[in-house]
């Protein structure tokens, strides 16, 4: 199969199976021209990191999981980990975010979004203490 192909097949952009054989995710085969040739093994390991990356594994705990995946002797208590660690993260951002909500929603709440220069939501912004 080549680039294109594999890009239909798995969702995953051509440019971005580029830069996973660049960092050495994936490693397909070359044609005597040069041209990638993937494979079926190829191909699913592109639909195992496109779908962990949709979970928001960075690309080294796709490295990680990859390696577990083709690890007959691994351990289920270490890819638990490894998810339990991402779970946190996301719940860490989630929390950002909320927080980040709440404080947009009360400035938006504080302004009075008339024809007045004077605006909270400007002022906030600007205010070096309101940054810490």
């Amino acid at each position: 199969m080549n680039i294109g192909d594999v890009a239909r097949r798995t969702g995953v952009p051509a440019k971005t199976i580029r830069y996973y054989e660049e960092i050495d995710l994936i490693r397909p085969a070359r044609t005597g021209n040069g041209y990638r040739a993937f494979s079926e093994a190829d191909l699913h390991k592109l639909v195992f990191v496109g779908r962990a990356r949709a979970l928001g594994f960075p690309v080294e705990q796709c490295r990680t999981l990859l390696a577990l995946w083709d690890d007959e002797t691994r351990s289920s208590a270490e890819v638990k980990r490894i998810a339990e660690r991402q779970l946190g993260e996301i719940d860490a951002k989630i929390a950002a975010l909320r927080e980040m909500r709440g404080t947009l929603a009360h400035l938006i709440g504080a302004c009075a979004g008339d024809a007045r220069p004077d605006c909270p939501i400007l002022e906030s912004l600007s205010d070096p203490e309101a940054a810490a």
